[in-house]
């Protein structure tokens, strides 16, 4: 498997050191996420401060903007990467697009194959120095004079991955995209059952199969040095599960493993504003089905066992305070990359 690490930092001294430190520890994806910044800007610096590492976003968000933005961020940032680039995009809900960005909100499975064949035409268009044209349920694009053309790149085959939870979506990620970002929240028992399932469907109405599609591991990694500092961690990931499963887009993970009634409850304590009490709803099973749990000596074999029958990537970190944390680390990468 392909190993991952995301950037915290976001001041640029502390950018371009993150991103030379992943790309130092042997890390194979350097990924910039989209919360309270924006997830495009901390990968112009790390192209500059890096040579070899993969920079993904994952996600940035697809509906705040339109194909043509996008198109012309990606376009820059696989010339300024030298093809390192890969957009990752994410759909978010209604209520953020729209109450949080403005935008207009359409069903978001069509909208996102509309979204990612536009952007493909563009960049088609681009390097071939063909005229746009494209028009979609969606989107239409049919105008690019010369002086907003930015030319072909030596790099222009961008790939684009998605974020994806529920049926339309994993059926977009296997029609149209590179490969799928499995979300956090998700189980090995929904994975096999369902996600992967789903993406094969969608890469067989494109003449694709499963092996076509990039698939980054979701659920959570819960690890520590010692056995305390995992029971630490274990309580954190109790307080994450909870949160997400308080949503009811999640539901479906829920239902999988009989846990409606839990979902329900937690949804009702969100609305009430109780969510220091929510994690107490978690349980230990919940925990062991949503995370792979381990020290810092056994969790690598763990992770293998359960995303190596399927996972092209995997994102991995542990804190590095020390040389012995950075040897620690740098050997935890290579074995998770190991065969």
């Amino acid at each position: 498997m392909k190993v991952g690490t995301g950037l915290t930092a976001r001041s640029p001294s502390e950018i371009a050191e993150s991103a030379r430190n992943a790309e130092s520890r042997g890390f194979d994806v350097f990924s910039s996420s989209e919360t309270n910044h924006n997830p495009y800007l901390p990968l112009a610096i790390a192209a500059e401060h890096t040579e070899n590492i993969t920079l993904r976003t994952s996600i940035a968000l697809a509906f705040a903007r339109n194909p043509m933005d996008t198109a012309y961020i990606a376009w820059d940032l696989a010339a300024m990467s030298n093809g390192r680039f890969v957009l990752g995009l994410g759909s978010q809900v209604k209520g953020h697009i729209v109450r949080r960005f403005g935008m207009n909100w359409t069903p978001p499975a069509p909208r996102m194959r509309d979204y990612i064949n536009g952007m493909k035409h563009i960049w088609n268009a681009w390097q071939t120095k063909t005229p746009v044209d494209y028009t979609s349920e969606n989107f239409t694009f049919n105008l690019m004079p010369p002086f907003f053309n930015p030319g072909p790149i030596d790099h222009p085959d961008i790939k684009v991955y998605i974020s994806a939870v529920n049926t339309n979506m994993l059926g977009v990620a296997g029609e149209v995209c590179d490969g799928v970002l499995v979300h956090g929240f998700s189980t090995h028992k929904y994975t096999q059952e369902f996600i992967l399932p789903q993406i094969a469907r969608g890469a067989a109405r494109a003449g694709r199969t499963l092996e076509d599609i990039e698939v980054s591991a979701g659920g959570f990694i819960v690890t520590g040095k010692n056995d305390e500092e995992v029971d630490r961690q274990v309580q954190i990931t109790k307080g994450r599960i909870s949160f997400y499963a308080s949503t009811r887009s999640y539901l479906p993970v829920m239902a999988t493993h009989g846990w409606d009634d839990t979902a329900a409850k937690l949804y009702r304590m969100s609305i009430d504003g109780k969510w220091s009490e929510m994690p107490s709803l978690i349980t230990d099973d919940m925990v062991d089905a949503f995370s792979v749990v381990g020290t810092h000596d056994d969790i690598v074999p763990k992770l293998k066992a359960r995303y190596g029958g399927y996972a092209s990537s995997i994102g991995f970190d542990i804190p590095v305070e020390s040389p012995e944390d950075e040897d620690k680390l740098k050997s935890m990468v290579a074995e998770l990359q190991a065969p």
